[in-house]
């Protein structure tokens, strides 16, 4: 005998492998076996064909390969034998599976099995094709498999039936042979046949229309009666589970009722009493009860209207809200999140429990209990459930307060009735958990505050009290800092005091402390600090007899490590000590944020509009700027030509302050000067703008926009268009070939220098725009030894006998040009040629001698309040620019 081939017994490997100590010692043992097994069967050895058969299903389930084993399967079940074909069949299920091809050989012993006088053995082939049946064996098998739905022993009827539930699963098409069949084991007494019979009729009715309208119409009556049956049976110790009557049949009743009720009134109508019936009767106290309880209540919730019946099945969930099974409350909130869209008024009755979920001790259970009371909330509930929220939100555990704080601030800002209920709720939210909130939600609750002008003063005050007990919170810090920043003489003025307010008295020293402790905190990040030197800034106008001290706090901060705030520091220490006459225009009160505006560009359904420089916006509060149409409307180019649009995923703190930060672009091959927040002031203040490239096709427009209140924290140091005043005393204004120039304070008048000689060729003038209300005209020189760039001075004449007012001309150019354009003269166009506007502008061609200058202009403009657009295109330059 080969040495390999030793007949262990079957509790032998298993002792043998159990007492392995390690990984390598337990595969030592299956090999070992695995071998033995081989040998075996290579030998043919017939004696322990049946024992080896057993080690590999072992083996197996410890997962080795085991594929060799899967011949001696088919060849025991080949055998005459009871006990070999168990063993077979059994092997067959655990070792293969539908998708290998060793299962066509076992077709013809299935075929032979399903006909055998031996009932045990056609329950032996009928368990193994209800496991592994391909849809090529159940086209084959589907025959003898029908027949034996009507064979003499219920258990093999039983079987039959459940392995025409896999057959028709596999192969649709059978399922009209099975119909009849199915629905003559409807009226079987048996119950385990029953049973298999309502599954094969619940899944013909969701594969075959045709199968269902007839189950519909042939056998809804019978199934009402046989659940009626159940219900009122008495008691039956072979059915009793804890006092109820077969619940299993009793719940695939339900099931069934489900499918046929679906879409049919008549059919619902039949079933009503009984479901009824059952969800009065049925106990709630034991396991069995509650599962038909749930199934009575799915039914009800998917067969047609009827609304005593769907509120009675609401009430049976909110009962079971109030059972100490964690799975029986989450599977109620389960189904009362599907009933709110059917019935939310029979849910609204069991807020109050539905509340008190929010507060259980497991954490899913929380979860679906809020997601649940999110939905509930509406206009009319929206404030006692808002306050519960609010209250629980101070004891709830910190891994819940991300999702509570959430949930509360979208229900505040969806249903809000009143804008002083809105501030109230967020600050609360904002004072427990502050730190939870992002960053948009505090971005939106600025946005309101800003609009509603008849509650600063209150909402100044509220912060400020909050902020002595509540200091620790991020962003209610940030809130605070903006609000007192801007609104920092209301507070001290107790300006528009409210009847519902407690007075409080504040002095101009307490309002900057507040600012000076959120600065000097250790845990105040770079947002809060920027913000707050901000508001150190606007304070300084507030509270000019607090100048100096304010003055001092920013200079702390002149040699911080974070680029940012020395930038800020240096900057705003400047305007406080040498630029009294402007520092309150700078600094002046925001204007009202755009509500409208600032929802849209959240939901991402405002178009992001490319970057359009421009001059001084006049007229316009702060210089705020004019809107403007996106840039490829004003080129009018092809979309190679066209810059891509700028990243609208930056700051939203950007979005809310109505300012456009992207990011500078860069010119390569000159000198890579950042277009930051000195082009803004600068046009802002009407005194021109310092020499720096733009990226190309250079688009530039004659109104800008400032705002010293948004920093911008997300970006890099080095490229932050610091919104406040970037770069003023950092940036220098030109360099010589000989060094750098000296730094220069770019609020200072601009020095007056003597007129350039400009040696170079003349050129002529040219009508570059001419309609029946306007004429453009362009001047040309060149200084020398410069051919690329080209000075224009353009000249505007108003040809009608109307004013035109708030006057902006802007001007795109192509990608090989470069275009820098100057502050306009003025922003008022006299009549009928009385006066002109003149506007600066230079034009540097990379092309040049090679492509002529090309130009799209726009120009805007009111007549007597009524805006006004003009737009053309300029090809008629001289050759040789």
């Amino acid at each position: 005998m080969n040495p390999f081939s030793s007949p262990t017994r079957l509790r032998d490997m298993i002792r043998a492998i159990r007492a392995s100590k390690t990984a390598a010692e337990e595969r030592a043992v299956v090999r070992k076996e695995c071998a033995a097994i081989r040998a075996s069967i290579n030998e043919n050895d017939q004696d322990y064909s049946h024992r080896n058969l057993a080690k590999l299903m072992f083996i197996h389930m410890l997962g080795y390969p085991t594929h060799f084993g899967q011949m001696e399967c088919l060849k025991l079940i080949a055998t005459p034998g009871f006990p070999e074909k168990r063993i077979g069949y059994l092997g067959l299920m655990l070792l293969v599976d539908e998708r290998q091809e060793v299962l066509m050989l076992v077709t013809n012993s299935l075929k032979q099995d399903l006909n055998h006088t031996n009932q045990y053995i056609v329950g032996l082939a009928l368990c193994a094709l209800g496991n592994i049946c391909s849809a090529e064996m159940a086209r084959d098998l589907a025959p003898e498999v029908e027949r034996l739905l009507q064979f003499r022993d219920p258990n093999i009827r039983k079987k039959a039936a459940l392995c025409s539930i896999r057959i028709i699963n596999k192969v649709p098409d059978l399922a009209e042979n099975f119909v009849n069949p199915a629905t003559a084991l409807l009226k079987e007494k048996h119950h385990g046949v029953l049973i298999t019979g309502v599954q094969l009729c619940t899944a013909l009715c969701k594969i075959n229309t045709e199968a269902l309208e007839h189950i519909k119409k042939k056998c809804t009556e019978s199934m009402v009666r046989a659940l009626k049956d159940l219900a009122n049976s008495p008691y039956s110790p072979d059915y009793d589970i804890s006092g109820i009557t077969d619940p299993f049949l009793q719940i695939r009743l339900l099931r069934l009722l489900r499918v046929l009720g679906e879409g049919d009134v008549d059919a619902s109508d039949s079933m009503n009493d009984i479901l009824a019936q059952v969800a009065t009767k049925t106990e709630s106290n034991k396991v069995a009860g509650n599962a038909i309880l749930y199934e009575c209540v799915q039914t009800i919730m998917r067969i047609e209207d009827n609304g005593g019946l769907r509120v009675l099945a609401i009430n049976i969930l909110g009962r079971f809200l109030s059972n100490r099974d964690n799975n029986i409350r989450y599977v109620a909130l389960n189904m009362l999140m599907r009933g709110v869209t059917i019935d939310a008024q029979a849910v609204q009755r069991h807020r109050a429990t539905i509340l008190e979920c929010v507060k259980d001790p497991d954490a899913s259970i929380r979860k679906r209990a809020l997601e649940l009371v999110y939905v509930l909330v509406n206009e009319t509930n929206v404030k006692p459930l808002t306050k519960e929220l609010v209250d629980y939100l101070q004891v709830s555990d910190q891994d819940f307060k991300e999702d509570l704080t959430a949930k509360i601030c979208s229900i505040v800002s969806k249903f809000s009735p009143e804008k002083i209920w809105y501030i109230d709720q967020m600050l609360k939210v904002l004072s427990e958990a502050g730190n939870f909130v992002k960053d948009e939600v505090w971005y939106a609750l600025i946005v309101v505050i800003s609009n509603a002008s008849e509650l600063h003063g209150y909402t100044v005050r509220a912060l400020y009290k909050a902020f002595r007990t509540s200091a620790e919170q991020e962003t209610l810090v940030c809130v605070a800092l903006w609000c007192i920043g801007e609104y920092g003489d209301l507070l001290i003025n107790n300006v528009g005091v409210l009847d519902i307010e407690d007075p409080i008295t504040v002095t101009e020293l307490d309002a900057l402390d507040v600012v000076e402790i959120a600065i000097k905190r250790h845990a105040s990040d770079l947002t809060t600090k920027a913000m707050a030197l901000v508001a150190l800034l606007k304070l300084s106008s507030h509270f000019p007899s607090l100048s100096e001290r304010i003055r001092e706090t920013i200079t702390q901060y002149k040699g911080n490590l974070v680029l940012e705030l020395q930038q800020r520091s240096i900057e705003f220490n400047s305007i406080i000590a040498k630029h009294q006459s402007i520092r309150s225009t700078l600094v002046d009160r925001m204007p009202v944020l755009n509500e409208a505006t600032f929802v849209g560009r959240r939901a991402g359904s405002l178009p992001d509009a490319a970057s359009i420089q421009s001059g001084p916006s006049v007229g316009l509060p702060n210089g705020i700027a004019k809107p403007s149409a996106p840039l490829l409307d004003l080129l009018d180019l092809s979309s190679d030509e066209a810059p891509a649009p700028s990243s609208s995923g930056g700051d939203l703190i950007q979005d809310l302050l109505g300012v456009d930060l992207s990011k500078p672009s860069q010119q390569s091959g000159a000198s890579q000067t950042s277009k930051s927040g000195t082009d803004a002031l600068l046009d802002l203040l009407s005194i021109g703008s310092p020499s720096s490239p733009t990226q190309s096709p250079s688009v530039q427009n004659n109104s800008s926009m400032i705002d010293v209140l948004s920093p911008d924290t997300t970006k890099k140091p080095s490229d932050s268009p610091l919104d406040d005043l970037s770069s003023l005393s950092l940036s220098s204004r030109g360099t010589s070939n000989g060094g750098a120039a000296p730094m220069m304070d770019s609020l200072d008048p601009l020095p007056t220098s003597p007129p350039a000689e400009n040696n170079g060729p003349v050129y002529p003038s040219i009508t570059a725009f001419e309609s029946s209300f306007l004429r453009l005209m362009f001047d040309f020189s060149k200084q020398t030894g410069n051919s690329q760039t080209t000075n224009i001075q353009a000249t505007f004449t108003n040809l009608s006998s109307n004013v035109y007012t708030d006057f902006v001309f802007q001007a795109a150019v192509p990608k090989f040009l470069q275009l820098q354009l100057d502050p306009a003269s003025s922003n008022t166009l006299p009549t009928s040629g009385n006066g002109s506007i003149t506007q600066s502008m230079r034009v540097t061609n990379s092309q040049y001698g090679k492509k002529s200058l090309v130009m799209r202009i726009r120009i805007a403009y009111k007549i007597n309040g009524k805006d006004t657009l003009e737009e053309g295109q300029i090809s008629n330059f001289p050759r040789d620019l």
